[in-house]
């Protein structure tokens, strides 16, 4: 059975030129992202056979690879929309992301802090991984968080609103290894309109973290 599928892209291969090639692109979303589709549809087959069968030897490896092949489609999913080619500058509220404009000042203290801390993030992530802005219902603010191999380093129940790509395959044939060139050119590609929509739609979720139920 089917349970994830590869999402269509938002836009032409073409339509975050320059600061994505379009081969990129093409190769990032058919190839790669659609690896990680397979990859969670197969782990789920692998574990119901392991569960008819009360074979339980590779539940260890099974339950990490599913965790990476989702992780990678969710982080993915979201990453093709938070980009647009004409996106960048800050989120102001003259565009109608005003809400989303002063929660990032609330949390960092400003949107020149958040940008550097977002970029380090994302730019220092050991191995492969993404930086990642995301709202942490406990305390209704915006953290940045690094996740490593799409697992770890990331607090439970946060919601992604926002993710920087870091892998090598997400810039290394027009960036080749220069990862801080990538992400201090993804800040003009940003698509505020698609950020403020999950930052709304996260803080609207009630009771998303049962401590105390």
């Amino acid at each position: 059975m089917v349970v994830y599928t590869l999402p269509e892209l938002p836009y032409d291969y073409s339509e975050l030129e320059p600061v994505i090639n379009p081969q990129i692109i093409e190769l990032h979303h058919d190839k790669h992202h659609a690896a990680y589709v397979k990859g969670a549809n197969d782990t789920l087959e692998q574990l119901a056979e392991a569960r008819d069968k009360e074979q339980w030897g590779s539940i260890n490896g099974l339950e990490k690879n599913l965790a990476f092949h989702l992780s990678g489609h969710i982080l993915h999913s979201i990453y093709w929309h938070n980009m647009t080619g004409d996106g960048g500058g800050e989120p102001l509220a003259a565009d109608g992301v005003g809400d989303l404009a002063d929660a990032i000042t609330e949390s960092f203290g400003s949107f020149a802090g958040f940008k550097a801390q977002l970029t380090k993030a994302a730019a220092t992530t050991q191995g492969s991984g993404w930086g990642v802005l995301a709202y942490e219902p406990l305390s209704g603010r915006l953290i940045v968080e690094q996740v490593y191999d799409h697992q770890g380093n990331v607090g439970q129940g946060s919601t992604p609103i926002l993710v920087f790509d870091a892998w090598e395959h997400a810039f290394y044939l027009q960036y080749k290894n220069q990862k801080v060139d990538f992400i201090d050119a993804m800040w003009s590609v940003v698509n505020w309109q698609d950020v403020a929509k999950r930052y709304e739609a996260a803080k609207s979720r009630t009771d998303v973290l049962l401590l105390n139920p």
